[in-house]
């Protein structure tokens, strides 16, 4: 039973500024991102290859906060953050506050495989990561739309911003042939933030979180579901309440509404079953399953067949 589900952040466009094509544009991105990681599990690959791979090409796409396209730093800056984690082993690693590796996920993944830690930060793990990972120019990352979106923030010294141009975040989770699960989670953070501020993003057991019940990607108002310590909180409710995969992620997301934060979730249980949850206006996500069929949404709709144009 093999399952994969993504989200795009739960950052969106107002729909009023949501026309066809930009609709479009979105699902082709979640689409892509699905196929690719359907195609490593299809063939008998890991979960955690699954997971990079769908990553992979959310983050070389501009309309998602996270590598290529992540949102600016007050100093204008890009900061990326990023989690990954084996559901059978634990086995996690995670980056904080880096820019230069081409992809973040693999930057995580390099630290999880190659290092003794689980968390590497800023010029530290910028070096360490040097000849494991491939580099890019750290100007490539920035887009115009993501300096346009700064400056509302800073001209509008606390007024309303759109959320998809405050906040997001990628990530996936999968269950393998294997009925291995896995998670990963790799973002920008928050538009104007504080140069060094870290989310829930990197963070095992909140933002990103795997073992032998559950993997969990999340999206939203970092700090709350740091607060809520999500991730590790949805496997607790499963492993020792007994609780459903629906009714665990209901309750941690009523919790992060409790702390003052929204967003959502992405999650597969061990027997492939998934969820994609959020208390947010909208959601960028994803699923497909054994029969290849990619199924995409961004607000309360239904999830759609989706086929890339």
């Amino acid at each position: 039973m093999i399952a994969l589900a993504i989200h795009g952040g739960a950052g969106t466009l107002a729909p009023d500024a949501m026309d066809a094509d930009l609709e479009q544009a979105h699902r082709n991105g979640l689409a892509r991102a699905l196929i690719a990681g359907h195609r490593v599990l299809a063939a008998g690959g890991p979960a955690i290859d699954a997971v990079c791979a769908a990553i992979h090409v959310l983050e070389d796409d501009p309309l998602f906060n996270a590598g290529h396209g992540a949102v600016l730093t007050a100093d204008g800056k890009v900061e990326h953050d990023a989690c990954i984690m084996d559901g059978a082993t634990r086995r996690t690693g995670a980056v904080a506050g880096v820019c230069g590796p081409a992809h973040p996920i693999d930057a995580a993944r390099a630290v999880m495989e190659h290092s003794p830690h689980v968390l590497l930060a800023g010029r530290g793990a910028e070096g360490w990561l040097q000849g494991r990972v491939p580099f890019a120019d750290p100007a490539s990352f920035v887009t115009a739309r993501r300096q346009r979106a700064l400056a509302a923030v800073l001209a509008a010294r606390g007024g309303p911003i759109d959320d998809a141009d405050r906040h997001g975040t990628v990530g996936a989770v999968a269950r393998d042939a294997q009925g291995v699960l896995a998670a990963g989670t790799s973002t920008g953070g928050m538009t104007g933030k504080l140069a060094g501020r870290i989310g829930d993003t990197p963070l095992a057991g909140a933002g990103t979180w795997a073992d032998a019940t559950v993997a969990i990607s999340a999206t939203g108002h970092g700090e709350s579901f740091i607060r809520a310590a999500a991730g590790h909180a949805i496997a607790m409710h499963m492993r020792l309440s007994g609780l459903s995969l629906a009714d665990a992620t209901d309750l941690v997301l009523a919790d992060v509404t409790a702390l003052g934060g929204d967003g959502g979730l992405i999650a597969i249980d061990a027997a492939g079953h998934a969820v994609l949850p959020f208390t947010s206006r909208g959601m960028y996500r994803g699923q497909v399953g054994p029969d290849g069929v990619c199924l995409t949404g961004i607000y309360r709709d239904a999830l759609a067949p989706t086929t890339c144009t």
